[in-house]
């Protein structure tokens, strides 16, 4: 009885499909654009057409893959281009996905997006949109990779909803399984559960709360759980780590190392710095200079897969923002056994240089040393002495490296002086200093300056770090280097169409070289276009990375570069530190290769994609403060210069680094032209905002929560 019903409901299928699947795939044959439901309804109407037999062909012709729904109806499998894409960003009401053959990027307006989600893997039609962006609708997708994300408690017609923080705008339903406690405003951290078709039918559940939406605080510690960024370790690290940092055990380890505990070494950090995990020592020889940069030994505590080892990979750096850091080791290293603290004795993995009067490094060696700073000294403090300004208690304090100051600037000098003369293009990027009151609030931002110690010991890391890339190089051990490529052609041509519009000469012949870039830089520094230049030579840039091949750092014009000098705060370095010393006691370049060679291109891949996820972090961090900081100074007005313009207005920075968009629906009134680099033009009035131009703006609105903020124009 169930076989004779089976078929006879299989042969009702098929009837509805001989009555109108001919005519279906007919019309859509002969037209050369997709063409709509209503239209094809009315193509297959005849004497007996019957609707609900139509649909269920429709539909049965669809699940068979036999027709396609587009955006502008329906088409033939091959007369439509479907490209893979992974959706890469999410605004409120559009979005971006990634074609993962060429790269390219594709809009996506809100109601072609599918629900779909940052990550997932998608089919796009393509098609030619209004404006110069190629647009596309998602058809399906193939592949969820969404999970997490931050948003704020909002209530919405008596229910508790969570609205997301910037994947898409609607608040959306959530359950709360694991009881969590909360009110209106909370930040919370939340797990979509079910997907819907559209983003508004999307559900969710709590994973954890963090207080309040408008204390920055809170907001920064969303950030950090949803890309897995945690301060607590677990609990046999810190057992290890405590293990492993008994200071006893340093007597033992004296006699296996070169003593320079008598030489004057000493360690130049930030005031509030506890992770110091590099000194340096600088002697006047007759030929040149020696100069010594003593790097924390952390390999010889973090050993090789042991638990403090897998974790420190898997942090892949440390965290800083605000007034806070969160490390890659646990504080027991960190800020004690491995921090070059000052009259203490401390092991050290040495660099020793020989440079000649000219600034030329003609040899150097890697020493497994003990040291004991004899100060620890802060870089506003090294910045009076050099400067001749400092007081007696300065003086006092720096009394047994006094003499080692000159000789230092000295060498410097000659590092300076080569590095110009390689052509280093000198980007300017303004940095931030948080400052946080008692409350834990963001109470002031300012310019971070970088005065000349800071520039002398960035050099002198620099000499260690291209002897410790020469040493991996020439040793053909497996190894990880700091590499820059050369600029993309796509994002060169991007920088000639820019410096072409600016009318700013220049003869590249195609290509772009360090110089090129400097000479660009340095013709324009003096004038009006500075700033453009600097932005489009700063996105002409390819980004830095890190390989376990030895190709060079463009931007440093260096043909040998590597991480050598943080180890505590960066797992690069400790890869490289733990691979030189295995080579230095043991010599073997066969078991060296066997034991690192996977290794180390395993902590390549893994330390890049760990600092992009660290960047972001600390930059959305650091906006949620500023945006703390500007919503007490709501209303109240500042000049600021205009750094990015866009078809929907402008960015404006502050003179403290703030920034703030001037949305273009608040610009005086008139219909505004884009021209693709750097102005908005009023037709109208023929008014322009340009990329460089001083504006005066007043703070209209802020979202700690968001770290967005939004200018209007005075006047």
């Amino acid at each position: 009885m169930s076989k004779k019903k089976h078929k006879s409901k299989r042969s009702k299928k098929e009837r509805y499909k001989i009555d109108y699947a001919n005519n279906i795939i007919r019309v859509l044959k002969e037209s050369n654009v997709p063409v709509s439901y209503s239209t094809l309804r009315k193509r297959c109407s005849g004497k007996d057409f019957n609707f609900k037999r139509f649909a269920i062909c429709m539909k049965l012709l669809k699940k068979e893959g036999k027709i396609c729904k587009v955006l502008d109806g329906f088409t033939l499998p091959g007369k439509v281009r479907f490209v893979k894409c992974e959706v890469v960003r999410l605004k409120k009401t559009y979005g971006f996905v990634r074609n993962l053959k060429t790269d390219e990027e594709i809009f996506v307006s809100g109601k072609y997006l599918l629900g779909a989600m940052p990550g997932d893997i998608v089919l796009v039609r393509p098609f030619k949109g209004s404006g110069s962006l190629i647009e596309g609708e998602i058809v399906e997708i193939e592949q969820e990779n969404f999970l997490k994300f931050t948003g704020n408690i909002v209530i919405e017609n008596g229910m508790y909803k969570v609205q997301p923080d910037s994947i898409f705008m609607y608040a959306i339903e959530f359950s709360n399984p694991l009881g969590i406690d909360f009110k209106e405003n909370d930040k919370v951290l939340a797990s979509i559960t079910q997907r819907g078709k559209r983003h508004s039918e999307h559900k969710c559940e709590l994973i954890s709360s963090f207080g309040s939406s408008l204390k920055a605080s809170s907001c920064a510690m969303s950030v950090l759980d949803l890309n897995g960024v945690t301060p607590v370790f677990p609990d046999e690290v810190i057992s290890e780590a405590r293990t492993v940092s008994d200071e006893r055990k340093i007597r033992y380890e004296i006699k296996n190392r070169l003593d320079l505990r008598d030489m004057p070494v000493f360690t130049i950090d930030g005031a509030d710095t506890k992770d110091i995990d590099d000194a340096i020592s600088v002697v006047r020889k007759k030929d040149g200079f020696e100069l010594g940069v003593h790097i924390a030994d952390v390999s010889h505590y973090v050993k090789f897969k042991s638990a403090l080892d897998k974790e420190a990979f898997k942090r892949g750096t440390s965290v800083y923002y605000a007034n806070r850091v969160v490390p890659m080791l646990p504080k027991e290293l960190s800020n004690g056994i491995c921090s070059l603290n000052p009259h203490i004795d401390r092991l050290a993995f040495s660099c020793i240089m020989n440079i000649d009067e000219n600034g030329i490094t003609k040899g150097f060696n890697f020493k497994k040393t003990v040291i004991r700073s004899r100060v620890k000294g802060v870089y506003s403090e090294i910045n009076e002495i050099i400067s001749g300004g400092a007081n007696n208690k300065i003086k006092e304090k720096y009394s047994e490296v006094m003499d080692t100051i000159p000789v230092m600037l000295e060498l410097f000098t000659l590092l300076d002086r080569n590095k110009k003369a390689r052509g280093c293009p000198n980007i300017e990027t303004s940095e931030s200093k948080l400052i946080i009151g008692e409350n834990d609030e963001c109470i002031g931002v300012e310019s971070r300056t970088r005065g000349i110690s800071e520039e002398i010991i960035e050099d002198f890391m620099l000499a260690a770090n291209e002897c410790a890339a020469k040493f991996g190089r020439e040793n053909d051990l497996p190894f990880v280097y700091r590499v820059h490529e050369d600029p993309p052609e796509d994002k060169t041509e991007r920088l000639f169409e820019g410096l072409t519009k600016l009318d700013i000469p220049f003869n590249s012949n195609g290509k772009v070289s360090a110089r090129f870039l400097n000479d660009i830089l340095t013709s324009t520094k003096e004038t009006s276009k500075y700033i453009v230049v600097n932005m489009l030579v700063l996105r002409s840039m390819a980004k830095a990375k890190y390989s376990v091949e030895p190709i060079g750092h463009f931007g440093l014009v260096l043909n040998d570069y590597a991480h050598f000098t943080s180890p505590i705060r960066r797992y690069p370095d400790l890869t490289i530190h733990r691979i030189m010393s295995d080579y230095l006691e043991n010599s073997n370049k066969s078991d060296i290769k066997s034991k690192y060679s996977k290794f180390a291109f395993e902590s390549a891949e893994r330390s890049t994609q760990q600092e992009l996820v660290t960047m972001a972090v600390q930059r959305d961090c650091e906006d949620c403060y500023k945006a703390e900081y500007l919503s007490n100074h709501i209303g109240e007005s500042f000049y600021g210069v205009i750094i990015s313009v866009v078809e929907y207005g402008f960015y404006v920075e502050l003179p403290n680094t703030c920034e703030g968009m001037v949305r273009i629906e608040s610009l005086p009134e008139g219909d505004y032209d884009y021209d693709g680099y750097t102005e908005l033009r009023n037709r109208l009035t023929g008014q322009s905002f340009k990329v460089g131009d001083v504006v005066s703006i007043k703070i209209a609105n802020t979202n700690i929560s968001s770290g967005k903020v939004q200018f209007e124009l005075n006047g």
